[in-house]
């Protein structure tokens, strides 16, 4: 953590100087998509620009713990919204 490391806060609407709150550790928990097609290029954003995140932050110096998902909702595929919510009656 050689450089200091400033990121903008959307709440704030201001740049802010990142603090982990356990230093040197970070956590990231990152909520990937929904899959219930064929994969497209919207579905490796998300991936592709955690991925970067992290590992500039393993750049600099910190130790990450980099956690995300995958939700499989393609066997779900075709409801069409009728009858009980298939995610629910799996979660049972």
């Amino acid at each position: 953590m050689s450089q200091p490391l400033v990121i903008y806060n959307t709440l704030s609407r201001a740049k802010e100087l990142f603090e982990p709150i356990k230093p040197p550790f970070v956590g990231m928990y990152v909520c990937g998509p929904t899959v219930y097609s064929d994969v497209h290029l919207g579905n490796c954003r998300t991936f592709i620009s955690f991925d970067l995140i992290y590992r500039y932050l393993i750049h600099i110096g910190y130790k990450v713990r980099y956690v995300r998902n995958i939700t499989d909702a393609g066997h779900l595929e075709g409801d069409n919204d009728e009858g009980e919510d298939k995610f629910a009656k799996k979660a049972k």
